[in-house]
């Protein structure tokens, strides 16, 4: 079972690194498997990123509130099918389909296989060196309000859904399908944060009926971590997008090929089990 103290370090581990292109839910389950602690479950980390994802949701509130308002006024006033916020709205629902569609049909694996560390760390490993390869050709020039499409948004959307197995990152599959699609850094980022907000608050959502049964987390130590990811994530998404600005992402992907490889060593020496 979760304890506090356990909630309030992944609570820090969330908050620190939904954003972040190095998956979130990968550093739950490595950071559980290095203290000895129990695999805290899908259910979990589905809960207490309903907090990271609270945090987008302030820290981007004005722009969420002109695509809700304008999308929905646009479904009975033609003149505004064509704003840039009315088209946003549909991208995002568009968007959100793969992962939906793939969550519920892979559901099983979700929870059991795809948590093993020996997949993790090789995604880790994988998907990192496919976002080196993407900052690295990527032209760096499109926008979201001139050149989001839904053939884009798709794309996205596929992206996206990669993340269901951790170590991929949401962060860092998106954001390397937006450069691909040459996008810039902050535009591809800032998509990938918005496109989150419906699959992630869902799938939350959708487990809290998990909280307190079974193997799941009870509700209080589950609480205290989702607060904690909310507030540490608020200061994680402005360092972002002021970061990614003027930088690459190199450190990144450095970092995320270490911990993969770290990962599949300790599995194969025994130092931490593959599952627990």
């Amino acid at each position: 079972m979760i304890g506090w103290l356990e909630a309030v370090v992944l609570g820090l581990v969330q908050g620190l690194t939904e954003f972040l292109p190095i998956s979130s839910s990968a550093h739950i389950r490595v950071v559980s498997a290095i203290a000895g602690w129990q695999d805290p479950g899908a259910a979990f980390t589905a809960v207490i990123q309903i907090g990271t994802e609270l945090a987008v949701l302030i820290y981007f509130r004005k722009e969420i509130w002109e695509i809700i308002s304008t999308w929905t006024r646009s479904l009975f006033n033609r003149d505004l099918r064509g704003h840039w916020a009315a088209r946003m709205g549909w991208y995002i629902i568009v968007g959100s389909l793969p992962i939906v569609v793939l969550g519920v049909t892979f559901k099983d694996q979700i929870e059991t296989v795809f948590r093993d560390l020996r997949l993790v760390g090789t995604t880790l490993i994988v998907f990192a060196l496919l976002l080196w390869f993407a900052d690295r050709t990527a032209r760096n020039k499109l926008t979201l309000e001139k050149h989001l499409s839904f053939t884009h948004a798709i794309v996205y959307g596929f992206a996206q859904a990669l993340a269901l197995i951790p170590g991929v990152s949401r962060s860092g599959g998106t954001t390397t399908a937006g450069l691909l699609l040459d996008y810039r850094r902050e535009d591809a980022a800032k998509y990938s944060f918005l496109l989150a907000i419906p699959a992630v608050l869902g799938s939350g959502v959708y487990e809290l009926r998990e909280i307190g049964k079974g193997p799941a987390p009870e509700w209080g130590p589950t609480i205290l971590a989702t607060v904690i990811s909310f507030v540490v994530g608020y200061l994680a998404v402005a360092w972002f997008l002021r970061y990614i600005s003027t930088h690459r992402f190199t450190g990144f992907v450095i970092y995320r090929i270490v911990l993969g490889f770290f990962l599949i060593l300790a599995v194969t020496a025994g130092w931490i089990p593959a599952l627990g």
